[in-house]
């Protein structure tokens, strides 16, 4: 088994969260923050077109809900579930959090940092890394990619 049942389910919510982004005009994009224990701690979904944030990836924004909810920016012994694999700022911002595992859907092989185009996450030169699994769900994220490009190209 690569994935628990708590992360399924969170891969569930956040592929909701990605159709929710899309109804908004982002990139359908969504992101769940687990615990050691599996329980929720951060949601989050892309919001740069509505927040004029550049940093409003879903992985960020779920990873500011979380260290919010334990009071901490140390959110070792968490899981980041997402619907999409990382892009560079993303896994960055997962090592320096210490998110300590990362579930992902959809393959990125033009910005995935993750293990498509950069491995950042697993990178044995920096002094933190995380364990990845890949592919998680991957059909319903990229078929929530593949529906909201498809309308803009």
């Amino acid at each position: 088994m690569l994935t628990t049942p708590a992360e399924d389910a969170a891969m569930a919510q956040a592929l909701v969260l990605a159709a929710e982004a899309a109804a908004a005009g982002e990139i359908p994009v969504g992101a769940v923050m687990l615990g050691w224990d599996g329980e929720v701690l951060g949601v989050g979904r892309n919001d740069r077109e509505e927040t004029a944030d550049p940093t409003g990836h879903a992985e960020v924004v779920a990873m500011r809900a979380a260290a919010r909810a334990i009071g901490s920016w140390n959110l070792q012994d968490t899981t980041l579930v997402v619907t999409m694999e990382p892009c560079v700022m993303c896994a960055g911002a997962a090592l320096q959090a210490r998110v300590s595992r990362v579930v992902f859907g959809a393959w990125d092989d033009k910005a995935g940092a993750a293990g498509s185009v950069y491995d950042v996450l697993r990178d044995r030169r920096l002094p933190v890394r995380a364990e990845v699994i890949g592919g998680v769900g991957e059909a319903d994220a990229v078929a929530l990619l593949q529906e909201f490009f498809r309308g803009r190209r």
